[in-house]
């Protein structure tokens, strides 16, 4: 059961990044009106491969639950796979709604950066430790995930009005940061890479380290160790000698993951520029000339007005309950839940100032991709750097 799972989930990764091309061609052929109320072949082609993609995806989350015994979203291989699934389940929807192949264009490549970067973690099915045994892991955790994937589609849209908007020529601030966004994209690929060669060649070195309690552990890097773990002593001989220590607050290792993941993006993003000669915003500047900006902005505020009550339910209303059965506690500033409560404020005062300061258009889309950057720096950086009582999510 765990080999079909795991087949289907490559099944649909390989139908998403087919699809993806499909869409391109869908917004080239010129065919699909400005609200996109027309289609074309290429358009149906790249949504029928993305449906059939997302089946195979929720066959491997429904086989992989009958081979755990309980829902599979309680590590980071399982939470991000599923947050990729909802995420491509959510543009499946807002396709359906609005009929935009352009949105396919710049949601599917997210999708498979999620899947990609998931499949970077350990992939065994293990039995679950005592604070996740309960229904709420169901209902909490799927309920976060779907929230943030309906959230992640205002970034998709907020880009593409970016892209648009700003003028692609000139050198400011705007264009600066747009490109930023676009580097963080590039990174996430980069893990994956760093991630798949090490891999390969079969890295890897030990250490003894003291953890914040002061036990003495045994760490496994598979990557040579930029940053070394507290009062760390390398086991491995002719291993790599950490160029620092790190405080055990701080996850040492994959501190170190994400280091080398930003090293290999900075590598990976200088080819692209020297290949495209220009930059990546302004290569995607032809895709998204015939849009209408009120249209995308439309879809990335109804986006974010469907996501933030699902996000508020799963991310603090669930969440403090199941935190009440679990630790006798609502609410204890642990580092996830802090970033939880920043994500929420964040997108609460997304909709203040969209609805009573008119913050439409290009504020808006700014809005739109911040709110998507604290999402993913509560997926990536809390729960793979900073220890906590969430730290089994970063496993």
């Amino acid at each position: 059961m765990a080999a079909l799972s795991s087949n289907l989930l490559f099944i649909a990764f390989i139908l998403y990044l087919v699809a993806t091309p499909f869409y391109g061609g869908a917004i080239k052929s010129k065919k699909e009106l400005n609200e996109n109320k027309g289609t074309n072949k290429w358009g149906v082609i790249a949504v029928a491969l993305t449906i059939v993609g997302f089946i195979a995806q929720l066959g491997y989350f429904i086989t992989r639950w009958i081979a755990a015994g309980h829902a599979p979203v309680s590590n980071m291989f399982e939470f991000t796979t599923f947050f990729g699934m909802a995420l491509v389940g959510a543009f499946i929807i807002i396709y359906f709604i609005y009929r935009t192949s352009l949105l396919g264009l710049f949601t599917m490549p997210v999708a498979l950066l999620v899947i990609a970067y998931a499949s970077m973690f350990p992939k065994d099915i293990s039995p679950l430790i005592p604070a996740l045994q309960s229904y709420w892991l169901h209902i909490h955790v799927t309920t976060v995930a779907i929230g943030e994937a309906i959230l992640a589609i205002s970034f998709a849209a907020g880009v593409i009005y970016l892209v648009k908007a700003i003028d692609q020529t000139k050198s400011n601030k705007r264009n600066f940061w747009l490109e930023v966004v676009m580097f963080s994209l590039v990174a996430v690929l980069g893990f994956v890479v760093v991630s798949t060669v090490f891999s390969a060649t079969g890295y890897h070195e030990k250490f003894n380290w003291t953890d914040k309690h002061g036990k003495v552990n045994v760490m496994e890097y598979t990557m040579p160790a930029l940053t070394g773990p507290n009062e760390g002593e390398l086991l491995t001989n002719e291993g790599f000698k950490p160029l620092v220590e790190m405080p055990a607050i701080i996850n040492a290792k994959k501190l170190n993951t994400v280091i080398w993941s930003l090293m290999a993006g900075l590598v990976l993003y200088g080819f692209i520029r020297l290949v495209l000669r220009k930059r990546i915003a302004a290569a995607l500047k032809p895709f998204v000339k015939n849009i209408n900006l009120d249209f995308v902005d439309e879809i990335s505020y109804r986006s974010v007005l469907i996501g933030f009550p699902v996000f508020t339910l799963g991310g603090l209303v669930f969440a403090m309950i199941w935190a009440q059965m679990a630790w006798s506690r609502f609410w204890g500033w642990d580092p996830k839940e802090v970033w939880a409560l920043i994500t929420w404020l964040f997108y609460a005062a997304f909709m203040h100032l969209r609805l009573s300061k008119g913050w439409h258009g290009e504020k808006s889309a700014w809005l739109a991709v911040i709110g998507f950057v604290i999402i993913m720096f509560n997926l990536v950086a809390v729960n793979l750097i900073i220890a906590g009582l969430h730290s089994y999510a970063g496993s």
